[in-house]
């Protein structure tokens, strides 16, 4: 008798241990679906950026050096307070479609089209005064004047954020951004010829590749209105309507406090590129140091991608009322992150100084990098943990307290850190380094607590009362949400 009760036991295990392995497979399907294809539109969004870059470079050094800072500051800080700002739209169409309230999706998509466009508008000084604001943070002349000029060019670029992220979000809350990866690739394909046609064959320099860099930009947003225009989201978009402008300032206060939380993020590390270039060996120091940075970023692609997931998989749950099925989803992400992360971490250790010769042929510049390998395989390790974090947070609308966590761990921690360690002592670059990964580090912890700690049952009923509070009754049958 016992050993039958023994046997029953036992074999209730296996039955245990195969639920959970069938429950991990089924939310890793669920993660991919969105973290692929969002990883593929980063990583060929963020190349389109680099192959100008090249194309600049082969023109003129000095315009090299003014795009880069353009890039580096300009770009990243617009892009950094469109893209916080645009995860309102992931949060609040998350969880609508997890709700059922497919048609608010459209409405919330259009309420972030205005919120984005008037505070782009209002950022534009940023780049219309481009030559006086880089030369009132020390610049050479020569090379703010090139990126005053660059910047004016980038301003016809910049203007289909407001659309590509949002839709990005819009299309991705509800499991159909498959068609994002096609078009960015496309987006990506087209890139290289437009690029070699208006600054080779055409001769038209700077200018070609300013123009190639947004056309390319804009056929992705096109390709987007036509796919949702063109009725491929029958139960998301029910065409344009006044109610996009009711209710716009809880969405501006949600979509402020996601700026702040993601701009503190990508400017963290532009400052910290700054600090680099008054080292003593400039030259050497901020070129070993972007060559890193520009390593961590593609590996960051990846990351975004999880944060991607995250963010939809928390929102779509926390809209079923599922805080069960939230907590399960977060340990799956971030176990699945970790491992890529270590496989790269590994990566870097590796082929530390090898991988420097992919961007220099300067044996002081590949010495630094392979001595700063350590700390870069630590960075890309980290990459795979506060990111999906950061996106939990964006899914369950907790985006206030990430920007304060973000700001003090970065601003009041890593960089005064960073700037002792780099300028009082003899580490330098090293120095920096291991500020920025003190503030990631304790940004880490502190998130991890803070996911640890929140009570997601209490996150369920806060989202319906969100969902109630904007909800608008529908003329149309709202389909039964089965995808997930």
């Amino acid at each position: 008798m016992d050993d039958g009760i023994e046997t029953k036991l036992i074999r209730h295990e296996h039955e245990e241990e195969g639920d959970l392995k069938q429950r991990i497979w089924v939310e890793s399907k669920k993660i991919w679906r969105v973290a692929l294809p969002s990883v593929i539109s980063r990583v060929c969004a963020f190349g389109t950026i680099v192959v100008t870059q090249s194309f600049i470079g082969h023109i003129s050094s000095i315009d090299l050096a003014g795009y880069a800072l353009v890039q580096t500051l300009s770009v990243r800080f617009v892009n950094g307070i469109l893209l916080g700002m645009s995860s309102a739209t992931e949060t609040l169409c998350g969880q609508a479609f997890g709700a059922g309230q497919t048609h608010m999706m459209g409405i919330y998509l259009q309420r972030s089209w205005i919120v984005d466009f008037i505070t782009l508008t209002f950022l534009l000084p940023v780049f219309i005064f481009g030559t006086q604001i880089y030369k009132l943070i020390g610049e050479e002349d020569s090379i703010a004047n090139s990126g005053g000029y660059i910047s004016l060019w980038f301003i016809p670029f910049i203007y289909n954020f407001v659309f590509s992220l949002t839709i990005q979000m819009y299309l991705q809350a509800q499991l159909k951004n498959m068609i994002i990866a096609l078009l960015s690739a496309l987006q990506f394909a087209i890139h290289i010829p437009l690029s070699l046609l208006f600054v080779y064959k055409l001769n038209m320099g700077v200018p070609g590749a300013m123009l190639a860099l947004s056309m390319s930009s804009w056929f992705l947003v096109i390709g987007e209105f036509v796919y949702i225009f063109g009725g491929w989201c029958p139960h998301s978009w029910k065409g344009f309507t006044v109610a996009a402008f009711k209710d716009l300032v809880p969405v501006v206060k949600l979509s402020l406090s996601s700026g702040v939380m993601v701009c503190l993020e990508l400017w963290y590390y532009a400052v910290l590129v700054l600090l680099a270039g008054y080292m003593s060996d400039a030259e050497v120091a901020i070129s070993a140091f972007s060559i890193c940075q520009n390593i961590n970023s593609w590996e960051f692609m990846i990351s975004l991608g999880f944060l991607g997931a995250a963010c939809v998989r928390v929102a779509n749950e926390l809209g079923r009322g599922n805080a069960k099925a939230v907590r399960f989803s977060i340990q799956v992400l971030l176990g699945t992150s970790t491992v890529i992360g270590l496989f790269f971490f590994v990566l870097c250790l590796a082929f530390g100084k090898k991988l420097a010769y992919f961007f220099t042929d300067d044996d002081r510049v590949a010495d630094t990098v392979a001595d700063l390998s350590l700390l870069l395989s630590f960075s890309v390790l980290l990459n795979s943990i506060y990111p999906v974090l950061s996106g939990v947070a964006v899914g369950a609308g907790l985006q206030s307290a990430v920007a304060i966590v973000n700001l003090v761990c970065f601003y009041l921690i890593g960089i005064p850190v960073g700037a002792l360690l780099g300028y009082v002592t003899t580490l330098e670059v090293k120095g920096i380094w291991l500020g920025m990964i003190g503030g990631v580090l304790t940004q880490t912890i502190t998130l991890v607590y803070m996911t640890w700690r929140t009570d997601w049952d209490d996150q369920v009923e806060r989202a319906s009362q969100r969902l109630t509070r904007f909800y608008f009754k529908s003329d149309y049958p709202e389909p039964i949400s089965n995808n997930l």
